[in-house]
């Protein structure tokens, strides 16, 4: 059975990000923490996150070519939405050459990968069952990517197995949490930590 790693920025006073979903600082960080998230981006068998990320994000790594794109478009996905298979024709539409969600990509280009994006696994059904049956597939760990209201569900249901926590140099003040909807307190085991340059500490943590 494969264990399922929740990966997330987040602020010093516990936000993944702004109340909005502001998330700049995200990419204030230094080349050696950019380095560790892509390499931990590639240990990930199977990418899941929930509907919201799904289309942001499908709108935009297919045509990117930041450091990040082969880990996001390359590593197959699973979106967790209860529109059934209409997020993936969303998605099919959002994607190809010259679409206005290219970021910082100069040609527009489909890169390699792009396609899984489409070929997206659609979880519709119970939380708990649905990463049960994908935990129980052969495979490299699963890499829960956001949003911040799907990672509160996941921690909620106690359905993570290990938390990979990029704290930022910055207080927020307001903002998203991911630990708000425990019932109750959850004891962590702090298995490493790193920091980087920049400032920000990679914190690996699981259930104690």
């Amino acid at each position: 059975m494969r264990k399922l790693i929740l990966t997330m920025a987040m602020s010093l006073d516990g936000f993944v990000s702004g109340p909005e979903g502001e998330i700049q600082w995200i990419f204030s960080g230094d080349q050696e923490a950019i380095a560790w998230k892509v390499e931990n981006l590639w240990n990930a068998g199977l990418l899941i996150m929930g509907s919201r990320s799904f289309q942001a994000m499908a709108s935009f790594w297919p045509t990117s070519t930041t450091v990040f794109a082969p880990p996001m478009n390359q590593i197959p996905k699973a979106v967790f939405s209860k529109q059934g298979t209409m997020i993936l024709q969303a998605a099919a539409t959002a994607k190809g050459p010259g679409d206005s969600h290219t970021g910082d990509t100069e040609t527009g280009q489909l890169q390699p990968g792009a396609e899984s994006w489409a070929e997206a696994y659609v979880a519709s059904g119970d939380l708990a069952h649905e990463i049960a049956k994908l935990k129980a597939q052969d495979g490299k760990p699963i890499i829960a990517l956001g949003g911040a209201s799907f990672a509160r569900s996941l921690i909620a249901q106690n359905l993570v197995d290990e938390y990979a926590l990029m704290v930022y140099p910055i207080a927020l003040g307001k903002g998203l949490p991911i630990f708000s909807d425990l019932p109750a307190p959850r004891p962590l085991e702090l298995v490493s930590s790193r920091a980087f340059p920049g400032g920000a500490v990679a914190q690996i943590y699981r259930p104690a």
